[in-house]
């Protein structure tokens, strides 16, 4: 149960917590060979810098390069859900419909990432029984995405809107001073609108450097590090609230400020009215019992509509346009460890990367919401990765090959600590094939399953979410040159739809709604990728 205490300052949360796919998403498209084959733990190539490492000392003697590029087109999409049961019978049962829901009473909210240019390049000498090698990729995060209308964790809160207004309109009703006269917020036609929007960019660029060693003609060892510096950026903005009023959109800032004057003198009459009945119940104390008792009630009653009303005239404070301008520095750096062993036909590689562990420092322009203190630093680990893969020689034209990846989630500590509501660590298990057409043309293809443990969701939120998946890769490997190979791929990610349900508490001006909320998670992603590998 969320209880939020400052109505309408909740739509503040639309800028907690990453906005990317950060989180306990790792890229591990480092290289376009993975792109057209996921299991590339025991492969032994260039590409290897990064998935394995050690296996770089069975490569041939001298220099070995790989530039390469990625296109990466993802889209991020939650239909989210509230219903007030307490409401149900009314317009307000299913807020979202006032303002574009479905019948269900749900919305869509969709934000598109891209990353047209997803550079990597990794470098390796080979001397001998030693091997000095470098990686440069974006290893998290990696692209920019925008919400063009919103997210549904605060349009939620604003969706309450006309409820709050109508029952508060209704309950001022009651008083006989009022009468012809009330708050003049009554309608026929409720609904709501806003305009609202948020862009972020998170890029985790790394910059690996190692060395390993061929203990001897089956076995090698690696050792090295990688320096990591984190790069995000959030841009947002929630503006013109407004409300039906006597038929028509009214912005709410607007329009409370223009009868300020008459809520305030209002106000006034309701606390006259208290006083006044307060007076005659202490007047009445020991003369007439019952008299004395109803004109407390009468006082208590009077007294709170003038408090009321108070709320009302601060609403505009509330609700007016809120804006956000925040970048987000920090770095680390990951020791990594590897080992490679070779036996014939077989290859198997294993690596270990430690737990990156960020703090991540504000440097913040515009924050209306409050949450994002210039200067103030949040922990935002990668986690640790463990792998192990093989490959094995069927036939010299082809290959077969296996592994898996274990990522240690919940070790890696965020914000506020979400990384407890994980129910286990994520596990991939990946599988291709390769087969040399000729000595100029290798085809290759792959699949990779993806299971996250989201436990009951509690752990997701629609400013960041990551879903099970499984991803299928194609691609092929043509030589242009007697030393220059060209990569290129394409591959292609299947995620699961998480649902989740929650129940929601707002206060707001006086009363406590409860909400029931549902959210839809799911994401595409599609990834177009070249590259050049060159032997010297």
């Amino acid at each position: 149960m969320c209880k939020i205490k400052n109505f309408l300052m909740a739509i503040a949360i639309m800028f907690s917590g990453d906005i990317m796919a950060g989180g306990i998403l790792t890229n591990t498209n480092t290289n376009i060979a993975f792109n057209r084959n996921f299991a590339r733990d025991g492969v032994i190539a260039i590409d290897g810098v990064y998935s394995n490492p050690a296996g770089i000392a069975f490569m041939p003697q001298g220099w070995h390069l790989s530039i390469n590029n990625q296109s990466v087109f993802q889209t991020r999409t939650i239909e989210s859900g509230i219903s007030i049961p307490s409401l149900q019978g009314t317009p307000f049962y299913q807020p979202f419909k006032l303002n574009g829901g479905n019948n269900e009473g749900k919305k869509e909210f969709k934000g598109e990432a891209t990353a047209p240019i997803l550079p990597s390049a990794q470098v390796a000498y080979v001397k001998d029984r030693w091997t000095f090698q470098g990686n440069f990729a974006l290893v998290g995060g990696g692209g920019k995405c925008s919400f063009n209308h919103g997210l549904g964790s605060f349009e939620r809160t604003i969706s309450l809107l006309p409820a709050v207004i109508a029952q508060t309109n209704a309950q001022y009703a009651q008083f006989p001073e009022l009468a012809g006269v009330g708050l003049g917020l009554g309608t026929t036609t409720p609904g709501y609108a806003v305009e609202s929007y948020i862009h972020g960019q998170q890029y985790v660029f790394g910059l690996q450097l190692g060395t390993s060693y061929k203990l001897s003609e089956h076995l090698s060892v690696y050792g090295g590090f990688r320096f990591n510096y984190i790069y995000n950026k959030y841009e947002g903005n929630i503006r013109n609230i407004s409300v039906n009023i006597d038929g028509q959109n009214q912005n709410l800032v607007k329009y409370m400020e223009a009868n300020a004057g008459k809520i305030s003198q209002l106000g006034l009459l309701l606390e006259q009215r208290a006083q006044n009945y307060a007076a005659i119940a202490e007047q009445t104390a020991g003369i007439d019992p019952a008299t004395s008792q109803a004109a407390a009630a009468a006082a208590q009653n009077y007294a709170a509509g003038a408090k009321g009303l108070e709320g009302i005239s601060e609403l505009s404070q509330l609700v007016g346009d809120k804006y956000l301008d925040c970048t987000q520095r920090g770095w680390a750096i990951c020791p990594i460890i590897g080992a490679d062993f070779k036996y014939g036909k077989v290859n198997i590689g294993a690596r270990l990367e430690f737990t990156t562990h960020f703090n991540i420092q504000n440097d913040t322009k515009i924050d209306d919401t409050g949450l994002f203190a210039d200067g103030v630093n949040t922990p935002g680990d990668m986690p640790g990765i463990a792998t192990l893969g093989a490959q094995y020689e069927v036939l010299p034209s082809l290959r077969v090959m296996a592994g898996a990846h274990y990522y240690f989630d919940k070790n890696a500590h965020m914000a506020d600590e979400k990384q407890k509501r994980l129910s286990h660590n994520t596990w991939e298990w990946n599988a291709g094939v390769e087969y040399d057409i000729s000595d100029k043309l290798l085809v290759s293809t792959g699949f990779q399953k993806t299971n996250y443990g989201l436990g009951d969701g509690s752990f997701l939120n629609d400013m960041s979410f990551v879903t099970s998946s499984y991803s299928l890769g194609i691609g092929a490997k043509i030589q242009v040159a007697n030393n220059m190979k060209l990569n290129v791929a394409y591959f292609q990610t299947f995620y699961d739809t998480f649902h989740k349900e929650y129940s929601q508490t707002f206060e707001a001006a006086g009363k406590t709604i409860t909400a029931e909320c549902t959210d839809d998670f799911t994401r595409t992603n599609k990834v177009f990728g070249v590259g050049l590998d060159i032997d010297f």
